[in-house]
């Protein structure tokens, strides 16, 4: 990630991917994805019949029914929703924060962002009054509010929205006759699963929302892309899929043939990818929580982290000391954390928060190791912050919070 520009953003080709794994990739896929890879037939665009019913299993085993015609594949979350977005009218609403890539993704579309803040229990999902007071405003200023993006388990937040939260912000879009599409890609890597419920807007309104997930959150390395959206089973659904696989094939964006296979079979739920995803998402969250209490100890603040591979820093009750530091705002705060961290540390500017909030999103896969012997002994091991490579990634971020604490 370059440092951002005097614009506040910077060069969307510049933004900061998704927090990755930061682990080897499974010697099973890796298997699935070589001998596929001897044939050379493509997929036709939103997916094979093969890699659409793998994906229809995967919804209905998660309590989210549709059949394999229901279903559009893509390679990656951001052709997908580029193509849904598309596919509908209307400006676009959101949290702030949200994931970097929404906002460019509606201004390239020509439409209109709207921001609407979050809760402070939980990212994700807007609040539910600011969200209606914002469409109403939308609508006074002559703007048309069309679709609502949201999170349950979020990026930047780390956050599992409560069930009662989610419920009521769909109830105020479905009743300003909002499109629901929710972005689920991090809804297996709950840190602890018993005690999280994570609750989808589709099971309560099947018929009006659209469900994606990009298979970098669980099951597949990010470099091999693929995502899939689960489209209304009515004839609205039917409408919006095929319009979607029109833009889908005039981009080219299709699906290649051997990562297809890998996630035809990571989508059944075998136990090797089952079993990693679940050991991957108890070493962030202890390495994830060991990072919070950093922050929370520096006089920082930070909401608890829930799900994923990062945590999303708050460091407004250090202005004071940071702007005799020379740090004023994010992108100042960004440079400064990613080069005393070596890591790339994007500023809250580029998930939608305004620049003096100095807020900045960490990352936890950097700090399981450099090697791959050292992220599959962080993995493997017990206690895992008594790690010697952790514990140095983990005393370095507890030093360059402390240092502006």
């Amino acid at each position: 990630m370059r440092p951002t520009t005097a614009g506040g953003r910077g060069p969307v080709r510049y933004g900061p991917p998704a927090p990755g794994s930061g682990l080897p990739v499974l010697p099973e896929l890796a298997d699935v994805c070589a001998a596929a890879a001897r044939h050379g037939t493509p997929q036709p665009p939103g997916g094979g019949a093969a890699l659409r019913q793998a994906a229809c299993g995967y919804w209905w085993r998660r309590g989210l029914h549709g059949g394999p015609d229901d279903m559009v594949a893509a390679p990656g979350a951001q052709p997908l929703l580029f193509a849904l977005l598309a596919a509908y009218d209307g400006d676009v609403l959101m949290s702030r924060p949200c994931p970097a890539w929404w906002t460019p993704q509606v201004r390239l579309l020509g439409r209109r962002a709207h921001h609407v803040p979050a809760p402070a229990d939980a990212g994700g999902v807007p609040d539910p009054f600011a969200l209606l007071e914002t469409v109403r405003r939308v609508r006074a200023e002559g703007g048309d509010p069309g679709v609502l993006l949201l999170s349950p388990a979020d990026d930047p937040t780390a956050t599992v929205a409560p069930p009662e939260l989610v419920r009521e912000v769909c109830e105020a879009a479905v009743g300003e006759g909002l499109r629901i599409v929710s972005d689920e890609t991090w809804r297996d890597t709950v840190h602890r699963p018993h005690e999280t419920v994570l609750f989808s807007p589709a099971e309560m309104w099947p018929d009006e929302v659209v469900v994606v997930a990009d298979s970098a959150g669980s099951l597949l390395p990010a470099g091999w892309p693929m995502a899939v959206a689960r489209c209304p089973a009515t004839p609205r659904g039917a409408a919006l899929r095929a319009r979607t696989l029109d833009l889908l094939t005039a981009l080219g964006a299709v699906v290649p043939g051997p990562v297809a296979a890998a996630a035809g079979y990571a989508l059944g739920d075998p136990e090797a990818v089952t079993a990693r995803a679940r050991a991957a998402a108890a070493l962030h969250g202890r390495v994830a929580a060991a990072a919070h209490r950093a922050v929370l100890v520096s006089g920082a603040l930070a909401r608890t982290p829930q799900a994923g591979r990062h945590l999303y820093a708050d460091l407004g009750p250090l202005r004071d000391r940071l702007a005799g530091a020379g740090i004023t705002d994010s992108m100042e705060l960004e440079t400064h954390l990613s080069g005393r961290l070596a890591m790339s540390v994007p500023g809250g500017h580029r998930f939608g928060d305004e620049p003096g909030a100095l807020r900045v999103r960490l990352s936890t896969g950097p700090l399981l190791g450099s090697t791959r012997e050292q992220r599959l002994a962080s993995l493997a091991a017990e206690r895992p912050l008594r790690l010697p490579h952790v514990a140095r990634a983990m005393d370095a971020l507890t030093a360059a919070f402390a240092e502006l604490g």
